[in-house]
């Protein structure tokens, strides 16, 4: 019988095992080859779903962060012997804002059963929580490094968010606020802008505000991973 290429999600902070569903634990107690983005995360994150795993006995290939996430395709001929494999990403479901999709393509192309899990995704979530239409929408990842060229897209993504499109995206966390001043500094005071920091940590914190009172509250998003999203 020929195994499945299991999309396992993990978590999004530390000592929130709660916030995966019960059945990950089946699947990962059924698997004992795994492709990961961080080997450490990886094995933490496995013990502290099924403590009762013998972590030493399984098979980690990790993506290549020097080469372009690559990685050895022939582990995935292990399917056909019958064996399960899960891909997981450093933090949150595999594949969205992930170099996962390349084991996902190459699944494909070797016709292997994908099966995507559920579990936390800090952009859907932050999406979810800020008010904005979700039903028009654009994830646009990391923002430029180059000043003029950052500057450019806030104003492009301001420009689609106050049509509706809801427009996503985020930065390194000791960069959020450098880049909450640019957004004040840039765009309109009564453009919305919702912040999600730290989502499913003890400290979460989820608020949506026109860029007005964000210039004049006081916010603790730095260094802390942060979900930036601008909306109507």
């Amino acid at each position: 019988m020929q195994g499945k290429l299991y999309l396992i999600p993990i978590v999004l902070a530390e000592n929130t095992a709660h916030t995966i569903p019960a059945y990950v634990k089946d699947i990962i107690i059924n698997t004992d080859i795994y492709i990961v983005e961080n080997l450490k995360t990886a094995r933490r994150f496995i013990k502290s779903i099924y403590k009762e795993k013998n972590i030493d006995e399984c098979t980690f290939v990790e993506l290549d962060k020097h080469n372009n996430y690559k990685f050895d395709d022939s582990i995935l001929s292990e399917i056909f012997n019958g064996k399960n494999i899960g891909l997981m990403s450093e933090a949150g479901t595999p594949c969205i804002a992930d170099p996962g999709n390349k084991v996902v393509e190459a699944a494909h192309e070797m016709e292997i059963i994908v099966m995507p899990l559920v579990g936390p995704n800090s952009i859907m979530m932050a999406l979810m929580s800020s008010g904005f239409n979700g039903q028009q929408f654009s994830f646009n990842g990391y923002l430029p490094i180059e000043n003029n060229e950052r500057k450019s897209r806030l104003q492009q993504m301001e420009t689609l968010a106050k049509k509706g499109v809801t427009q996503i995206f985020m930065d390194t966390p000791y960069r959020n606020q450098k880049l909450l001043d640019e957004l004040i500094s840039v765009c309109k005071f009564d453009t919305m802008l919702c912040i999600a920091c730290n989502i499913t940590a003890k400290d979460e914190f989820i608020k949506t505000l026109p860029l007005e009172e964000w210039k004049n509250g006081k916010t603790d998003i730095n260094k802390k991973p942060a979900i930036f999203v601008l909306g109507k």
